[in-house]
């Protein structure tokens, strides 16, 4: 089957589709880690299912790390570790380790072209809007030099983009991989403005007019053109870096 099960008809289990609706919540709150979430019994009234299901739905999101459950105190928005930010990832995953680096961009590539994918069908109206905002944060950011602002509209185009998506693993899973990335500006790039930040504007704005114009493999080739660019920048920054002739 196609497009993950998610074809029009195709039959979705209810704590499923409650489990999305609970991050959607989550983030329509704008809960951050620690915060206090509502109860399964209002949680069961603002989504319209029963307890049984809100309850399946809640194992499945602390079982992802995103929900903490407490006997007797009720549920809390997790740490923010998450599923793949936890210590099994952290124990083998040095930013000293270049080897290790590489991997991360070939999985961040796979991630992006299917994210980018599914949410050329799937994006709502307001999560593409959620996507262009997010691409000329970006923009704004490159012109003014800001890395600051670049960054955070670089996080929010990804993440808006694997929102759209639809699925709640590969949200996961991009946000997850994103914090690993991070970890390797130790060891090579150091803001993106003075590197790839130009053609990454342009790359964004490529991505963005695909999942516009509902075009799902014009819009996972330009995710990967995009990822294959930023880590052929990397590979740059680090050879300039072993081969830069040490200061007098």
């Amino acid at each position: 089957m196609t497009d993950t099960g998610r074809a029009e008809g195709a039959y979705r289990p209810g704590y499923e589709v409650a489990a999305e609706q609970v991050l959607e919540l989550i983030s329509r709150l704008q809960l951050r880690p620690g915060d206090r979430m509502p109860t399964e019994h209002d949680l069961a009234k603002q989504l319209g299912a029963s307890r049984t299901v809100v309850r399946e739905a809640v194992k499945i999101l602390s079982a992802l790390g995103r929900v903490r459950a407490e006997r007797g105190r009720g549920l809390f928005v997790a740490d923010d570790e998450g599923m793949l930010g936890s210590g099994r990832w952290a124990s083998f995953f040095l930013p000293t380790d270049l080897d290790h680096v590489y991997m991360l961009f070939e999985f961040r590539r796979t991630q992006e072209m299917e994210t980018s994918r599914l949410a050329a069908g799937r994006a709502t109206p307001a999560q593409l809007k959620a996507i262009e905002e997010a691409a000329a944060t970006c923009r704004r950011g490159l012109d003014a030099g800001r890395e600051d602002l670049f960054t955070r509209g670089d996080d929010a185009f990804h993440t808006s983009i694997a929102a759209a998506s639809h699925n709640m693993f590969l949200e996961i899973a991009v946000r997850e991989a994103r914090r690993l990335q991070a970890q390797s500006s130790l060891i090579g790039l150091r803001g993106s403005i003075g590197g790839h930040g130009a053609k990454a504007v342009e790359e964004h704005d490529a991505i963005f007019q695909a999942i516009r114009d509902a075009d799902p493999e014009r819009a996972a080739q330009a995710a990967a053109v995009h990822i294959d660019n930023s880590l052929n920048d990397y590979r740059r920054e680090i050879q300039q870096l072993i081969f830069r002739p040490d200061a007098d």
